[in-house]
């Protein structure tokens, strides 16, 4: 009896069992991409270089995908085109320079335009207006001329200045060059010749005076930037009137073919260097006599550097001057009374640079 039952819980423990039985495995079925693109063949000799039986075809063109600078950096990580779109993009060519966005500005494109116009058309208004009545005064290849320098230029130049008895008078003479066309002579540039006028050092030492001025005010504790304006206009007015007095007398004396105005004014500017000269003592304290030695000596050397260098101006070399100008007044012409008179003007120009030189010291 008890084995019956036995069998009767075993059999139906075993049915339980089966007919719970767990699912079937599967595997994954492998996927394969829908398209690989396949290199084009490229037959090659064992020597390393391709031959083809025929004309070779169009090289295979390769997308490049070009990153702004200035993106977000979810632009950077976006997935690359599909395989199969990136044989189908055609190569892009770089975008445009942007245009600036004037509407930020408050106004719209044509009054953009316009305004862009107007300044364009101003400007050129004000380079032919200058061109037209300082063109003819101050060309620009006159100026060109002029600040041809270098170096070793300056710092001879200054040296001449201060020291002019050093060079002897036969080296005062102004070199001579062919012009670039061949067809005429001209004035050998600063660079080339030490006796030729620039204009880089008097212009250099009229603001470096203005810049002494204002630290001689600034060290009283009087500055103001008046003395500013003050010094450049004394400055001015004292390279004006030394150019008229030169000018006026080259026309009363009827001096012919007389140097450019560009040369008379870099001569009426060489003074400053004298002037920054003298004017070192009055930094010092107590040096009253010091100030009036190197106020002496700067005064005496600019002279002497004006009769050696506008001697050229008014008693011109006749051979250098036959070889500059075709057709020229020489020296031989004249009278002796009108050589002693352009003698004695060279003279007091030579002196009035006491005045003008005393009428800058006293800052």
């Amino acid at each position: 009896m008890s084995d019956a039952v036995v069998g009767s819980l075993t059999t139906t423990t075993m049915s339980q069992f089966t007919s719970h039985s767990p699912p079937p495995l599967r595997h994954p079925v492998p996927t394969h991409p829908a398209y690989i693109p396949e290199p084009p063949p490229t037959p090659s000799s064992p020597q390393g270089y391709q031959r083809f039986s025929s004309s070779p075809g169009p090289a295979p063109q390769y997308q490049t995908h070009h990153v702004p600078a200035y993106t977000s950096p979810f632009q950077h990580s976006q997935p690359p085109p599909p395989p199969h779109l990136q044989h189908q993009q055609q190569p892009q060519h770089p975008p445009p320079i942007p245009q600036p966005d004037f509407a930020a500005w408050g106004m719209n494109d044509a009054t953009a335009q316009i305004g862009m116009q107007l300044g364009q058309s101003a400007v050129a208004a004000g380079q032919e207006y200058v061109q037209r009545n300082f063109g003819t005064i101050f060309p620009s290849t006159t100026l060109k001329h002029h600040f041809n320098v270098s170096n070793s230029y300056v710092i001879h130049k200054i040296k001449l200045i201060l020291f002019p008895w050093l060079q002897k008078p036969a080296a005062w003479r102004r070199k001579v060059q062919r012009s670039e066309s061949g067809q005429s002579a001209e004035w050998a540039s600063p660079r080339d010749d030490i006796n030729s006028p620039d204009l880089y050092i008097p212009l250099m030492a009229i603001v470096t005076y203005i810049l002494l001025c204002a630290l001689h005010a600034g060290l009283q504790k009087q500055f103001h930037t008046k003395v500013l304006g003050e010094s450049a206009s004394r400055a001015i007015v004292v390279v004006i009137l030394d150019f008229a007095f030169v000018k006026l007398g080259c026309y009363f004396l009827n001096v012919q073919g007389s140097s450019q105005v560009v040369d008379l004014v870099a001569y009426g500017g060489y003074k400053f260097v004298g002037v920054i000269f003298a004017l070192l003592p009055s930094f010092l304290p107590r040096a009253p006599i010091l100030n009036t030695i190197l106020f002496i000596y700067a005064f005496l050397a600019n002279a002497f550097f004006l009769l050696r260098s506008l001697r050229s101006v008014i008693l011109p070399d006749p051979a250098v001057q036959l070889v500059s100008n075709p057709n020229p007044t020489s020296t031989a012409t004249l009278t002796s009374a009108a050589r002693r008179r352009r003698i004695i003007f060279l003279f007091l120009e030579a002196i009035s640079q006491v005045l003008y030189m005393a009428v800058l010291v006293r800052i």
